[in-house]
């Protein structure tokens, strides 16, 4: 796994998709630091559950503002790294909470030129692993892991987020190599990681990883 050993990878999905363990288990396997997503230390997300449409926008900034943080680290250090959720998917919060009446379109334009900005100085993923988790799997997941500020979430929030990140995953795979997988046949991070390094260096931009477990 040596030619992984540099690589930034993110990790992309849906809320419960697997990304922290996923993140976690590449990170322990290929010896690279975790930038895990904030999620216990973020001050807005009760309050964005709690009442969306008034914290959305303080929400999705925040937010950037801290994977900005965790982007530029990652780069800089060098080493390579494996982000919990990348960037640029903040970008599909804020369109899904625009299309369903929870952010102002000034907020909306606000937003995107900021990113549009941060954007002139970040560099892209080598390469980013989409965890296809349909909607209804990830209510399943939410509620299994039973954390408080997410009991508000509905599946209509989740399958216009589905949607957002469709076409999410269409477009960014134009400029950064994606390995779409089905994260639930996925148990192992060094089957993983080999799926990673075999797709990676195929030098295909969107890729649908096609395995089966070689271990029960």
């Amino acid at each position: 796994m040596e030619r992984l050993q540099d690589l930034f990878i993110g990790i992309a999905g849906m809320i419960g998709a697997g990304k922290s363990t996923l993140a976690a288990a590449l990170g322990k396997h290929l010896g690279l630091p975790v930038y895990f997503e904030p999620v216990t230390d973020n001050e807005y997300l009760a309050d964005f559950y709690r009442d969306t449409a008034r914290y959305s926008f303080a929400t999705q900034i925040y937010l950037l503002n801290r994977r900005f943080q965790q982007h530029q680290e990652i780069i800089w250090r060098g080493g390579g790294g494996v982000q919990d959720r990348t960037i640029y998917e903040d970008a599909v919060f804020a369109k899904m909470l625009v299309d369903l009446g929870l952010m102002e379109e000034r907020d909306y334009h606000t937003y995107l030129s900021l990113f549009r900005h941060m954007s002139n100085f970040m560099c892209r993923p080598g390469v980013i692993v989409y965890l296809d988790v349909k909607p209804e799997r990830s209510m399943e997941r939410i509620r299994l892991r039973q954390r408080e500020v997410e009991g508000g979430i509905t599946l209509e929030y989740l399958s216009a987020l589905y949607r957002e990140y469709e076409g999410f995953i269409a477009d960014i795979s134009r400029t950064v190599p994606v390995i779409r997988v089905d994260y639930d046949r996925f148990r192992d991070a060094e089957e993983m990681a080999s799926v990673i390094e075999r797709e990676y260096l195929d030098a295909s931009f969107l890729r649908v990883a096609r395995w089966a477990p070689t271990r029960v």
